[in-house]
């Protein structure tokens, strides 16, 4: 009897390929945001011809554009009528307080752009966005009340996930004052506040936060304006750095860590969130990419794994670390004064 012929798997390019031109999808639903097309299906189900007079398209391209939606899944299509799913209905109908389109809208009206010079960033290690023509994007940001309301809402909805996680997963119990360090419009503060009512909560972030905070927080929490590298931190038992350490070089990275290891009492705590990458760098994907777009974003931020953190932390003289999965790509990184 014969040995069973060995069978070689069939190599095919089909990953190759839509990882190659994976900028057609997302460039699609990024148009799709800025025409308001969830927003306009909110109301409910239309068909593609009052759909194309209502979002001012032209027919030649309309129906396809449609259709390349539902067969990316953000919607669906019954006969000939086209409906949000849940998941668009949620995050990216604008009239919502979950919408999440304002981080897309950036992404579509700068990143997508910025990312082109990819190739110039990785040999040159410099930043690709408005920096190039002399100008600063944060800094315009910063200056524009409305724009700033809208990014800062986007960085709630971006963050949600994760701030439940930490209201459920650290032991708040054990403390009494959290303060969220660079804290936006506040929402690990809102999240942690529904789970533990008895502690005192601080944001701490630029001036012009200040009025996005307190709309959104409204009395539960206390808003100390300042700069985290010029000025003192407010007096705490924990500090959360949520999406901020990415943004800075190693050098920056230590100095807020030490800053706030000084800050603390004895058995204080520190909370780090973002996408940390895993230990092996394999597995996070998202997290590489947010390290690859701090390249262009940023003259030295770059995100980093969980053993980096323990270690930056420990260097500051935090006596206990551990790494903890959150959400999605997000993970937290704790230490223990």
């Amino acid at each position: 009897m014969s040995a069973p012929l060995e069978t070689t798997p069939q190599v095919t390019p089909e990953h190759i390929l839509q990882l190659g031109l994976g900028f057609w999808g997302s460039k699609t639903l990024l148009s799709a945001v800025e025409l308001g097309v969830f927003t306009q299906l909110a109301a409910g189900p239309l068909d593609a011809d009052e759909l194309t007079t209502r979002l001012g398209l032209h027919g030649r391209g309309a129906r396809d554009f449609l259709d390349a939606l539902v067969a990316l899944g953000v919607l669906e299509r019954t006969g000939d009528l086209y409906a949000n799913t849940p998941a668009s209905d949620t995050f990216l109908d604008r009239g919502k307080p979950s919408y999440l389109g304002g981080l897309l809208e950036m992404a579509n009206a700068r990143l997508y752009g910025f990312w082109g010079s990819l190739t110039e960033a990785l040999r040159t290690g410099q930043p690709q966005n408005e920096v190039r023509s002399g100008g600063d994007f944060f800094q315009a940001l910063y200056a524009d009340p409305e724009q700033l309301r809208q990014f800062l809402h986007a960085m709630t909805g971006l963050s949600a996930g994760a701030a439940h996680a930490i209201a459920a997963q650290f032991p708040f119990e054990r403390y009494r004052t959290v303060a969220d360090i660079g804290c936006a419009e506040g929402g690990v503060l809102a999240a942690v506040a529904e789970r533990h009512s008895h502690l005192t909560l601080i944001g701490f972030d630029l001036p012009a936060v200040e009025a996005p905070f307190k709309e959104h927080l409204g009395d539960r929490a206390s808003f100390h304006a300042g700069d985290f590298f010029a000025d003192p931190l407010p007096s705490a038992d924990v500090f959360v750095f949520g999406h901020i350490l990415h943004d800075w070089a190693l050098e920056e990275k230590l100095s807020l860590l030490g800053k706030a290891y000084e800050t603390l009492p004895d058995d204080g705590a520190v909370i780090v969130y973002e996408a940390i990458i895993d230990d092996d760098r394999r597995e996070n994907t998202f997290g590489l990419l947010m390290s690859l777009n701090m390249l262009i974003e940023t003259p030295g931020g770059f995100d980093y794994t969980g053993a980096d953190c323990q270690a930056w932390m420990q260097a500051a003289g935090f006596k206990d670390t551990y790494v903890e999965h959150l959400v999605g790509p997000d993970s937290m990184v704790v230490g223990i004064k």
